[in-house]
């Protein structure tokens, strides 16, 4: 296809690639739920949404049911053809509309597609917008190709299918170091710290100057790392975690301690958290690209190319070990220490539960297909009477669960949101249906952050963001409270306040 393309018509190569890949130019993503695609539909070819959310549960995706609307809709003139550019062009402008009255704008600008289209062309546009376009290829190597080559391998060293097949469907998800280890006999692991920071990578060129780019290849303003290299190195590109550290207590501290530090207008010799470099790969070092050696060549150059400066800049703590013990101390020093995804008790947790409304809900996915598979909960702020948003939760339900609730809020299911919901237009994508706030549940996370997305107490700890719940999950319906006495943006706010006060003297005692 793409060579194609190539030859007949060059300039729809990059639209082309992006759009099979389902991404934007950019960061910039739609933000568009299933709703909006269904209303545009609807509009486009004369259905109601009722209609097409209906047919969408018979023929099991909506892209099937705009291709059938499409082809049944008689057309009085003949539309204008839809080019690769065109549709590749209005999903930049898709994703670039904010701000009041975006929501209706890019409801018609995937109306005028719509309008456009073939019936075969409604059909993959659906899936364009929903980001499931499927094509049969990836940007990797097909999983079912690399494991095809597996079972032959397999197959030449046991030549007995009932014995493969055993294994494989006996096979079930390690739940220890020790397990592992168990079936791995004398080979040798690497560990290594996970770090609750940012993502970075650090290009150092020969003639002096530093790039840094974020994970997802944007470049990155913030001062120039004081990297220790040694005389050898004129080149470098180095992948590293850049966390909060305390140079008073000597420890890292979680990410929103990263995002709330001042950075300007600061008294050098008041500064107690200092941002640290951890560095656990190197991509590239003296004009040798690295990335296809082994992980413990790249370190060895990683370890020979650069000193420690504890606080500033630092390796990622690793253990390379076959010992079962220490493994399983590595690991248990890596709970004590607070890395990410490890913390029995965040030094960040905010403790007990909190009480939220569900406003929004999303339609699932695969086994909760038909199903609302997450929900846009919000808290309530009493003076302003409003419903503000904190959080998207789908973890914490049973399969019981979800059909539960899904048809306790699908009675409660409302055409547009409420003018008491604060939501914003930061939110992609934006929720599928709006519900009335009638119930309230008790919601249990890791711990509470700032956010640019939800809007629960903007203006009380950053004027323009609000706090928003890292890892929520459900933990059950509260029937004794009203939504009008959940938990108040006040409250959500002194729980981040006494997070981080606590994070910061946490080693007083």
């Amino acid at each position: 296809m793409l060579r194609t393309i190539i030859v007949t018509t060059p300039e729809d190569l990059i639209a082309t690639v992006y759009l099979c890949a389902n991404e934007n130019q950019g960061e910039e993503e739609l933000g568009i739920g299933k709703g909006p695609i269904v209303k545009a539909i609807s509009e486009a070819f004369g259905k109601s949404e009722a209609e097409i959310m209906e047919k969408t549960k018979e023929l099991g995706e909506l892209g099937l049911v705009a291709r059938r609307s499409r082809s049944s809709q008689a057309m009085i003139y003949k539309p204008k053809p839809l080019t690769i550019v065109k549709v590749f062009n209005t999903f930049g402008q898709i994703a670039k509309e904010t701000g009041n009255g975006s929501k209706e704008k890019k409801q018609n600008r995937m109306k005028e597609l719509f309008v456009a289209t073939t019936d075969c062309e409604s059909l993959y546009l659906t899936r364009l917008l929903q980001a499931k376009l499927r094509l049969n290829f990836t940007e990797t190597k097909s999983p079912l190709i690399e494991a095809v080559k597996i079972v032959k391998h397999v197959f030449s060293v046991v030549p007995a299918y009932d014995t493969i097949v055993h294994a494989l469907l006996s096979g079930e998800p390690a739940k220890s170091v020790g397990e592992i280890l168990d079936k791995f006999q004398d080979t040798v692991f690497t560990c290594e710290y996970k770090y609750d920071g940012q993502r970075e990578h650090i290009h150092y060129m020969e003639d002096g100057r530093f790039e840094i780019f974020s994970k997802s290849g944007k470049e990155t303003l913030r001062s120039t790392p004081m990297l220790l290299k040694k005389p050898f190195v004129k080149s470098f590109i180095l992948d590293c975690e850049v966390v909060a550290f305390d140079r008073e207590k000597k420890k890292f501290l979680p990410l929103q301690i990263l995002s709330t530090r001042a950075r300007k207008n600061v008294n050098v010799h008041n500064i107690k958290v200092g941002v640290s470099t951890l560095a656990f790969d190197m991509l590239y070092l003296n004009g040798q690209l690295l990335i296809h050696e082994n992980l413990n060549i790249r370190r060895e150059k990683l370890y020979e190319s650069f000193e420690e400066d504890p606080g500033c800049f630092q390796f990622a703590t690793a253990l390379t070990s076959s010992n079962v013990d220490e493994i399983q101390e590595f690991l248990e020093a890596s709970v004590k220490d607070g890395c990410e995804d490890y913390m029995e008790d965040s030094c960040c947790s905010i403790g007990d539960s909190v009480d939220l409304v569900p406003i929004a809900a999303y339609y699932g996915e695969g086994k909760r297909a038909g199903l609302f598979g997450s929900h846009l909960l919000a808290c309530y702020d009493g003076e302003k009477n409003e419903f503000q948003s904190i959080c998207k939760i789908g973890t914490g339900f049973s399969e019981a669960e979800l059909e539960d609730l899904s048809s306790s809020l699908g009675s409660k299911v409302i055409a547009t949101a409420k003018k008491c919901y604060q939501v914003g237009d930061s939110l992609k994508p934006e929720p599928d249906v709006w519900c009335e706030p009638t119930e309230v549940w008790e919601v249990k996370a890791a711990d509470l952050t700032i956010s640019p997305t939800y809007l629960a107490a903007t203006g009380i700890v950053d004027p323009n963001k609000g706090i928003s719940l890292r890892f929520p999950r459900l933990v059950r319906v509260r029937e004794d409270k009203t939504p009008y006495e959940a938990t108040s943006s006040e409250q959500s706010c002194s729980k981040l306040r006494n997070a981080i006060n606590q994070a910061k003297c946490d080693d007083d005692d």
